[in-house]
């Protein structure tokens, strides 16, 4: 009785979980693009001496780029970074810091990620110098953004999971466009300009929204599970993620408003952003998509849509594996389903290459 006392007393002050992170190191501090590289020196070596191609990790907008480090050494199943690392693969996360208000999604396809890929690059040098994207829900959009708006880059293949790709197939939106569509979205246009965008706290909340049975049923849980230490960590290490979600920033929610929901410029295929005209039809790298029926947030058929979509790719995949929004990306099921799935389609790549 007094040691569940004591692992409560642990749980309710954030005290339980461990604080870890993958060995990195800086390899350039750009603003808004900060970008790490993972793993040891020895591990480096290998990668670079077996001519194995990076992965530069994109993550979402309002989304710490701990998403693809959550645990490491605690759980194998909660951090995408172990598990590329594992494969031989050297990850590359570029940290997009807090948004200024005046940075739209141009700054990052047209800027923070092109530089990013460059300098994992430059500091990776080996084999043949191209990358593989991998984003998470909008990480993915900035990723396919990229490689659509910069087709000079090194790309060898873009890998998105959970990545909304035609927000008329997402539910959540349809009542959104069917009012705002009359008038462009100007209302609440207008509500995002006098904020300054979408505050941190009513994303962690809204996030939190889309799971709202775990959150009514939390203290059942930590009661019931005061002997599960595995539970615990893992129910902490995503409290704490969620609650490190930056907001989004003034220019950057009008897009989101304006060209994504309203317009559904993605589902259409062409964007139009910051004096930049972007055609995802145009990308020629192949690409590989994950999706789930049990995401609250990006609906099956809206992450399916790449297929349609993306009609110059030399190649397209999709790949469904039935698990929340989180949990395509990190936790049993990504290491289950979604990673082996991955490793697969970069491992048929150097097939097809050879």
């Amino acid at each position: 009785m007094l040691s569940d006392l004591r692992t409560l007393a642990r749980v309710l002050r954030d005290d339980y979980a461990p604080r870890t992170a993958t060995e990195s190191v800086t390899v350039s501090d750009r603003p808004h693009g900060r970008l790490r590289r993972y793993g040891t020196r020895d591990q480096f070596d290998a990668a670079r001496e077996a001519g194995a191609v990076p992965v530069v990790l994109v993550p979402p907008l309002a989304v710490p780029a701990s998403c693809y480090d959550l645990a490491p050494g605690v759980d194998p199943a909660n951090s995408v970074v172990e598990f590329l690392l594992s494969a031989g693969t050297i990850p590359y996360v570029v940290d997009f810091g807090d948004a200024a208000r005046r940075l739209g999604f141009e700054d990052y396809f047209d800027g923070f990620v092109p530089r990013a890929i460059a300098d994992a690059i430059g500091d990776f040098r080996a084999g043949s110098n191209t990358v593989d994207l991998l984003g998470w829900s909008l990480g993915g959009t900035l990723s396919l953004l990229t490689a659509a708006h910069r087709r000079d880059l090194p790309i060898r293949s873009i890998i998105t999971v959970g990545t909304p790709l035609n927000y008329s197939k997402m539910p959540m939106y349809a009542a959104v466009r069917s009012v705002l569509a009359p008038t462009d979205g100007k209302p609440i246009d207008y509500v995002l300009k006098a904020l300054g965008g979408i505050p941190a706290p009513l994303v962690q909340l809204s996030y939190r929204a889309t799971a709202w049975q775990r959150e009514l049923r939390k203290p059942k849980y930590i009661l019931d599970n005061l002997d599960d230490h595995e539970a615990l960590v893992r129910m902490q290490v995503i409290d704490r993620f969620q609650d490190a979600m930056p907001g989004y920033s003034g220019k950057l929610s009008e897009q989101m408003l304006v060209n994504l929901v309203v317009r559904n410029e993605v589902g259409e295929g062409v964007l139009h952003l910051g004096g930049h005209t972007v055609d995802l039809r145009a990308i020629s790298a192949p690409v590989f998509l994950v999706g789930s029926h049990r995401d609250a947030i990006v609906s099956h058929a809206a992450a399916r849509y790449g297929e349609k979509l993306l009609t110059s790719s030399s190649h397209v995949e999709f790949h469904t594996v039935e698990s929340s929004h989180l949990g395509l990306l990190t936790g049993a099921d990504a290491q289950a389903h979604t990673w082996p799935a991955i490793a697969a389609f970069r491992e048929s790549l150097v097939t097809s290459l050879a």
